[in-house]
């Protein structure tokens, strides 16, 4: 009786362990999945909070007033850059490409983009600076680049950027000597259109 228990049970033991790993194995499979799922948010919350890879940071308009409180006394260069990604219909262009800027002031700056197909186009822009140290300091109070943009056939915008450099740049002994920083943006075709982001 006893003799013939011992392969039932090995059996009912091999069973339930191959069960716990099943188990163990799909936990790990759907925590895996959902670290893959929040990877992208986490890294861009990272980004924006470091300035990490030149992310600009975004500034309210208390923000902005404290700044300018701060009555700094230095002027640095912004160059403004523009481009398209493959495939996308548009000429987007910044209207000044240079101008100098007093740290701590708000400024403004605006780039155009043509819709040259004969279909509207729905784009987001993705954006950053250099050298990527100072995306710390670029602080944007307004900017096209946070709403996906629709263009009409042949259609042509004007669409600002509203922004400032923090004066906390000059604490910086890594930006001591960066006499000018590049805004770069790139337009890109958006998944699906909206209605809700028109450029104006």
């Amino acid at each position: 009786m006893s003799a013939s228990a011992h392969p039932v049970h090995r059996a009912e033991e091999t069973s339930r362990r191959n069960l716990r790993t099943g188990l163990y194995a799909m936990l790990f499979a759907l925590f895996m999945l959902g670290l893959g799922y929040a990877a992208v948010p986490l890294y861009d919350l990272f980004c924006r909070v470091t300035g990490f890879a030149g992310t600009t940071q975004v500034a309210s308009e208390d923000d902005a007033a404290r700044a300018a409180a701060a009555g700094v006394n230095r002027t640095i260069s912004v160059r403004f850059d523009a481009s398209t990604a493959s495939g996308m219909p548009w000429t987007f262009k910044p209207d000044q490409v240079t101008e100098t800027v007093r740290i701590g002031e708000r400024d403004i700056a605006t780039y155009t983009a043509i819709n040259n197909s004969d279909a509207p186009i729905t784009g987001t822009a993705t954006f950053n600076v250099e050298p990527a140290q100072a995306g710390l300091y670029f602080q944007k109070v307004q900017c096209f680049c946070f709403t996906e943009q629709t263009l009409q056939p042949g259609q042509e915008v004007h669409m600002p950027v509203l922004f400032y450099v923090d004066p906390a740049i000059q604490d910086d002994e890594f930006m001591a000597d960066v006499e000018q920083i590049t805004l770069s943006y790139t337009f890109h075709r958006a998944t699906e259109p909206v209605t809700s982001g028109l450029a104006r």
